[in-house]
């Protein structure tokens, strides 16, 4: 008797650890998470080339704070660069499969045209006449042009004192246009950073572009520049895309403002242009 009682205590024991293997087998298959499924898109279109690809090549600015500033490893930061990030994941692109690519104000419509990069987020004012060579969605933020002296000066506060004054800016921003209309005596540049020298040796007295792009460039030097007057224009900012491709421009706008209602436009410009500049609600984007 005394050995079918240890048996039966045996038994016991063995089943309650198989029944604790089984709920531990259950609560681990609770545990794991259904992987998302992959977005779909329809056969031959943009998204459905890069999405098959899982691979994307943006174009973005690589000089700018705030909005596209290369960083210590090499990548670059900034909102431009989180609003492709935005796209890129939506399409299911991881973020280490986006190739950046520099683009300055002169070459982005080359660019795109040449099919050297996917899309372009760069402070990319939407305009007429870039319109007729590429296509653009959005617009996900609008700037406004203003001017950037050094500390010191006391003598421009709005763009009326730049009439016949040396100005830098960059060739074929829309700010250069603007400048040349007012009557200043433009200086041109590759780089808004290259306009940052001759400032501080007096060949200009003055950079203008967007007042986002020179908030940036004063809190990167701070104490050394000013951003004088409130700003003069309004400058929509734009994603660039091949010419008519009408569905990724629809795509690219869903994806817009799904990032407005879910809160990762937000946060994307609180990680970034936010640690200078308050957040202000995208404007609508343009369905035309």
């Amino acid at each position: 008797m005394k050995h079918t009682k240890l048996s039966f205590f045996a038994l016991a024991a063995a089943t309650a650890l198989v029944l604790t293997g089984c709920a531990g087998s259950d609560d681990a298959a609770d545990s794991e998470e259904t992987p998302e499924a992959a977005p779909t898109f329809a056969a031959g279109s943009t998204m459905e080339r890069l999405s098959s690809a899982g691979e994307i090549t943006i174009g973005t600015k690589f000089d700018q704070p705030l909005f596209g500033l290369v960083g210590p490893d090499g990548t670059p930061e900034g909102f431009d660069v989180e609003i492709g990030k935005i796209i890129a994941d939506k399409l299911g692109i991881d973020d280490d499969k986006i190739t950046w690519v520099e683009t300055v104000s002169a070459n982005r419509e080359p660019f795109i045209q040449n099919g050297e990069v996917d899309i372009v987020v760069a402070t990319y004012t939407i305009n007429d006449k870039r319109k007729e060579v590429i296509s653009f969605a959005g617009p996900y933020y609008t700037a406004g042009q203003s001017i950037l002296t050094l500390s010191d000066n006391d003598d421009i506060k709005t763009e009326d004192d730049l009439v016949g004054q040396k100005v830098c800016s960059v060739t074929g921003s829309t700010p250069a246009a603007n400048l040349e209309a007012l009557g200043a005596d433009v200086v041109l540049t590759d780089t808004y950073t290259n306009c940052l020298e001759p400032l501080r040796t007096g060949q200009v007295v003055a950079v203008s572009t967007d007042n986002v792009i020179l908030a940036g460039l004063a809190a990167q030097n701070e104490g050394e520049f000013q951003v004088v007057g409130k700003p003069f224009t309004e400058e929509p900012y734009g994603i660039g895309l091949a010419k008519d491709d009408t569905d990724f421009r629809t795509f690219i706008n869903d994806t817009l403002e799904e990032s407005y209602a879910d809160g990762s436009y937000e946060e994307a410009w609180n990680e970034t242009a936010g640690a200078v500049l308050p957040f202000v609600e995208p404007p609508a984007v343009d369905r035309y």
